[in-house]
């Protein structure tokens, strides 16, 4: 698969997610602290990001999650610059995210603002010394898994991410669900299994999202990661919108 497939469409991905009803997914991300976008990749584009995992040129860095106690598996950070893709794919969507950002940090009392176009964020980011790019590719195999994590990478974290399955569940792998849990004050953990079909995306909360209580707004922690894959292969793209030390 040529990753051309990937870089010629790009320009399609405004369109579709300008066709995006923001009001349900601000609700959702409200209510259960994720939102789904289906069919956000084509299952061309989904197949050519996943064939860069093979080519060293478009990554910084390689890790494997065994080494360092993150589950089982492995993972690659771009480089910058970035796949036109994945580059387009934050720059899109970063400011349709910024308001609902802004919006969280007010009702939990967080002083942090964040600009309406990325490169400004990115500008704050870089001049605080996180300088590397943070979008990544993960590949699962059987047995595989990801530890419940949040990507932070630095002082200063963007409080949305977004991941992106790329492979077809079924056919190309089982298992290997993307999970959730939510953390609230003095209670159990809340757990929320999210389902995605090739080409869905996720956008999630990173760290903290506020929730309406009977005595006002509270904070909880959320983290996220993948349930084990019991047969396949799995690849996923995630879009981290800050950059990492």
């Amino acid at each position: 698969m040529s990753h051309a497939i990937a870089l010629a469409t790009t320009s399609s991905l405004h369109d579709r997610w300008d066709a995006l009803d923001e009001s349900r997914l601000a609700a959702d991300l409200d209510r259960f602290g994720a939102a789904t976008i289906s069919g956000l990749l084509s299952a061309d584009e989904c197949a050519a990001l996943a064939s860069m995992y093979g080519d060293d040129r478009h990554f910084r860095s390689r890790v494997v999650m065994g080494r360092h106690g993150f589950g089982s598996g492995e993972y690659k950070y771009f480089a910058y610059p970035l796949p036109n893709i994945i580059q387009t794919l934050r720059t899109a969507m970063y400011p349709r995210l910024a308001g609902i950002a802004n919006r969280w940090n007010d009702a939990m009392g967080i002083d942090v603002r964040y600009p309406k176009t990325h490169q400004e964020y990115l500008d704050r980011c870089h001049a605080a010394g996180q300088l590397r790019a943070t979008p990544l590719l993960l590949k699962y195999g059987v047995g595989d898994y990801n530890c419940l994590h949040q990507d932070l990478y630095g002082e200063h974290v963007f409080p949305l991410q977004m991941a992106i399955l790329l492979s077809q569940p079924a056919k190309d792998f089982t298992g290997g669900e993307f999970v959730l849990t939510e953390q609230r004050p003095r209670m159990q953990s809340r757990p929320e299994v999210v389902p995605l079909r090739q080409g869905d995306a996720v956008i999630f909360a990173v760290h903290h999202r506020p929730v309406q209580g009977s005595r006002g707004v509270y904070r909880v922690t959320m983290r996220h990661g993948v349930s084990r894959l019991r047969a396949g292969h799995r690849f996923t793209v995630g879009i981290i919108f800050h950059d990492a030390t």
